[in-house]
């Protein structure tokens, strides 16, 4: 590796040894993240909530550049991670010392031309490469911002984006600024244009615990049968009406899933509470909230409440837009694509451009084994270099 992959590969490591399983705080990450951008001239600003489990979670946006400037660039990643139970690590056989044994998720591991870790490919590997490319354009050779935006829940429900989206001054300033976006989640670097958005309903069915042999109970899930009907209705018909295809993606269809919990562990009572969930993915031009409201009143009908849980838009932009196509030539993909899973970018409606662009395979993220390859790291940092002297340094002008 050549200095700007090494360096790429010294922060990875660091972030990767913070803890930041999704369930548990990341604020750790946060103020690592905090500490770094304000020692390389950043101004910064860090959003703090409690989830529905009263675990502390936190943001942090940065800025560096000339005052009331236009322009530039606005990396988003985010910090936490998926759970690390089941790792298993390295698998890889070393013919010197025989089988290689498993790592801890947390302590990155190099092997080969691999980086292990849970968060290495998903996606603290990214944001590595993009902190150690802006350490290759001093301050004084900005012409326009660089902004930085790490959020936390990404991976289960875009929570830390949309208190950003709501609540962030500096987000707002980025907006204003018309910044372009690098959303830095792993694409192998080629550039994604467009990917779906994830909407999530909740409908909940009231009934009475007893024992079964009683007549003291009222099961829940009986007023629930009918709806989940309903359900199964709309998701036929998400297959076939042309409403609901969007052939440029794959799968073409909105993926409506439902699930169902009575949270019942025993046969012989009846459930006090029948909960149905349901997530689609939204593409380009749909009409989502028709879909919101037929469940709604379909809800209704069988006496349940419902509510939305996550509103969360598709990410679009014109693929034969300058911004993509200036993207595709300084990686090299030729043409740009289309993802069918979701992003940060689905809070972050306002940026009026914004890709998907990032080192690492997708087919990493979330594995047992969870690695980036160092050439990607390398060639991300590098990327990500081409691009603040392509959008933020005098030097290219």
């Amino acid at each position: 590796m050549n200095g700007l992959g090494a360096r790429a590969l010294e922060l990875a490591m660091q972030l990767i040894r913070i803890p930041t399983v999704s369930r548990d705080s990341n604020h750790a990450a946060t103020l690592f993240l905090e500490n770094w951008l304000k020692e390389h001239g950043f101004i910064t600003e860090v959003l703090t909530y409690h989830d529905f489990k009263g675990v502390l979670k936190s943001s942090v946006i940065g800025r560096r550049g000339p005052a009331k400037s236009m322009g530039g660039v606005a990396y988003f990643c985010h910090t936490d991670v998926v759970p690390a139970e089941g790792w298993v690590g390295i698998q890889e056989h070393d013919s010197l010392k025989g089988p290689a044994q498993p790592q801890q998720p947390f302590e990155p591991v190099i092997m080969g031309d691999r980086l292990y870790g849970r968060g290495a490919c998903d996606m603290k590997g990214s944001a590595a490469a993009f902190l150690a490319a802006i350490e290759q354009c001093p301050i004084e050779e900005q012409a326009a911002p660089i902004y930085v935006v790490a959020t936390a829940d990404e991976e289960v429900g875009f929570y830390g984006a949309a208190d950003v989206a709501a609540r962030s001054q500096l987000y707002r300033q980025l907006v204003e600024e018309k910044a372009a976006g690098v959303i830095g989640e792993p694409t192998e670097l080629s550039v994604v244009h467009a990917h779906k958005g994830m909407y999530v309903l909740k409908a909940t069915s009231a009934g009475r615990a007893a024992h079964s042999s009683t007549r003291e109970g009222l099961n829940a899930n009986l007023a629930m049968i009918d709806f989940l009907c309903e359900m199964k209705r709309l998701h036929d018909q998400t297959l076939t009406d042309p409403a609901w295809l969007d052939a440029r993606f794959d799968p073409p269809w909105i993926s409506w899933n439902i699930g169902i919990n009575d949270f019942t562990h025993v046969v012989n009572m009846t459930p006090a509470q029948s909960v149905c969930t349901v997530s689609f993915r939204p593409m380009p031009d749909q009409q989502p909230d028709e879909l919101v409201t037929q469940v709604e009143q379909l809800a209704a009908a069988s006496g349940l409440t419902f509510e939305v849980i996550r509103r969360g838009q598709p990410l679009y932009l014109d693929p034969a837009s300058p911004f993509v196509k200036t993207m595709c030539e300084l990686s090299g993909s030729g043409s740009s694509q289309t993802v069918s899973y979701g992003t940060d970018g689905t809070m972050f409606t306002e940026i009026e451009q914004m890709i998907v662009l990032g080192p690492g395979s997708i087919r990493q993220a979330h594995t047992a084994d969870e690695f980036i390859t160092l050439e990607q790291l390398q060639s991300g940092a590098e990327l990500y270099s081409r691009i603040i002297l392509q959008l933020v340094s005098n030097q290219s002008e």
